[in-house]
């Protein structure tokens, strides 16, 4: 594994590249928002995905992880903007993207805006498939949102060893993936800018009644294969979107993962480890 360094026309971006020596393809994995970074979501997938062949490049998005805060407003637009000048700079001719959450949104936008050299999409538990928040609290999560007491709330949770331990519950549904020292990264990383990142991220998306960004309606125009890999335990994007999701998109797969929630890959590896590389492996050669 290499770190390095770009200046992008959005800022300076740090990334990980896992490389090995004959890889068979590229893969960009973008990881999710509030805490998480290139490391603690893909920490762990990319080295066994470079061991099966792939290089896997993963970026901390602009005021995440080692990534300094942008000068401009966080939103999905202009992180869908800043993922073409990531794959523009390193000059990628041919490569699957995915990602986990905000970063399977991401995913989509991208190939919806710039799919000439993607060839295929990796959804994790991704957001963007729905109209809005899960369970009625819509207009609830607006309404602390604008008097700022959903932010504060969140970062009490990431900052609290208690409270954390407790909200990674409902994310990571096998307790012996919760280890000390995930909890511990994860408590690193919560003083880091990506609270800053995800909370103007969050100020744009949170309308009163719906979600700003909703790939539903262009998901039958999708123009790459999908795998689409979704924990049955998921509290905050309910299976059945996964599932509308690839009965929508012309070639898509749905991997069900038993048991995981919303944290898929760090819940159950070696399942989406897996389905992963099968789907990568039956694409057409590059």
């Amino acid at each position: 594994m290499m770190r390095s360094i770009l200046d992008l026309p959005c800022g300076r971006v740090s990334y990980l590249d896992f490389h090995p020596a004959d890889a068979v393809r590229t893969v960009v994995l973008l990881h999710g928002g509030g805490t998480d970074s290139a490391e603690l979501s893909w920490g762990e997938v990319g080295p066994r995905l470079a061991t099966c062949g792939f290089r896997v490049i993963a970026p901390d998005h602009p005021g995440c992880g080692e990534s300094p805060l942008p000068s401009w407003r966080v939103t999905q637009q202009r992180l869908v903007a800043y993922v073409g000048e990531l794959v523009d700079a390193l000059g990628l001719n041919s490569y699957a993207i995915g990602g986990l959450s905000l970063g399977g949104g991401l995913s989509m936008g991208h190939v919806l805006a710039r799919p000439e050299r993607v060839v295929a999409a990796l959804l994790l538990d991704s957001y963007g498939l729905m109209p809005r928040l899960a369970g009625g609290r819509q207009i609830l999560a607006w309404a602390m949102q604008r008097i700022g007491l959903l932010d504060s709330t969140t970062r009490w949770m990431a900052t609290n060893r208690t409270m954390l331990s407790w909200s990674l519950t409902s994310l990571i549904r096998d307790s012996a993936r919760r280890t000390p020292e995930l909890i511990a990264a994860v408590l690193v990383a919560a003083h880091n800018p990506g609270f800053a990142a995800f909370e103007q991220w969050q100020s744009d998306e949170l309308l009163w009644n719906r979600l700003k960004t909703d790939y539903t309606p262009q998901l039958p125009t999708f123009p790459r294969p999908a795998l689409i890999v979704h924990g049955d335990r998921d509290a905050g994007v309910p299976l059945a979107r996964a599932r509308a999701a690839a009965a929508l998109i012309p070639h898509a797969e749905l991997k069900v993962v038993a048991g995981a929630g919303h944290w898929v890959q760090r819940d159950q590896p070696d399942v989406v480890i897996a389905a992963v590389v099968d789907f990568l492996r039956r694409l057409p050669a590059p």
